[in-house]
């Protein structure tokens, strides 16, 4: 399995009294700009996906709603409480074991440090191996069985800067 993990794009920032819950914060003019350029990137590269599963909290969705859009697939959109910014990575893998066991190529919208933690845990086998996924990163982990520990190869991580390049 291909795992793309997605971290979400610029968002208003944390405690601004305009959003009292953390989840409400939406992405900024700024954020939304650069992710459509990003999800650009990812279009130009080719990548197809077969699910693209997004954590609940407003500005991953958003982040997952604009490459979804871009690609033509907002119907494969669907989102998980596992991929908050609470959320618990060995749900997530039975979750996706368990719901979606026919999907080659996923792409994950997330937050940090929980998008870190998961590289760390599925390529090094443990939380310590530090991994800063940037917002609006793009990393391919790819799996071929997926469990909870060392299973993975880390095959690139691409900054925002370099996925609005590519054309």
């Amino acid at each position: 399995m291909d795992l793309y993990l997605l971290r979400h794009g610029i968002a208003a920032d944390h405690g601004d009294p305009r959003y009292p819950s953390d989840d409400d914060r939406p992405l900024t003019p700024e954020g939304h700009r650069k992710m459509l350029q990003e999800a650009r990137g990812i279009k130009a590269l080719g990548l197809r996906f077969d699910l693209i599963l997004s954590s609940p909290v407003l500005r991953a969705r958003q982040t997952a709603g604009i490459v979804a859009g871009e690609l033509g697939a907002m119907d494969l959109l669907a989102f998980s409480p596992h991929l908050s910014t609470a959320g618990d990575g060995r749900a997530l893998v039975r979750q996706l074991n368990e719901q979606y066991p026919d999907r080659d190529s996923v792409l994950l919208a997330g937050h940090e440090p929980y998008l870190g933690g998961m590289v760390s845990k599925l390529v090094g086998g443990e939380e310590g191996f530090a991994v800063d996924v940037k917002k609006g990163s793009l990393c391919l982990l790819r799996a071929g069985q997926l469990r909870w520990g060392r299973c993975a190869t880390l095959c690139w991580l691409l900054t925002p800067a370099q996925l609005r390049a590519i054309r």
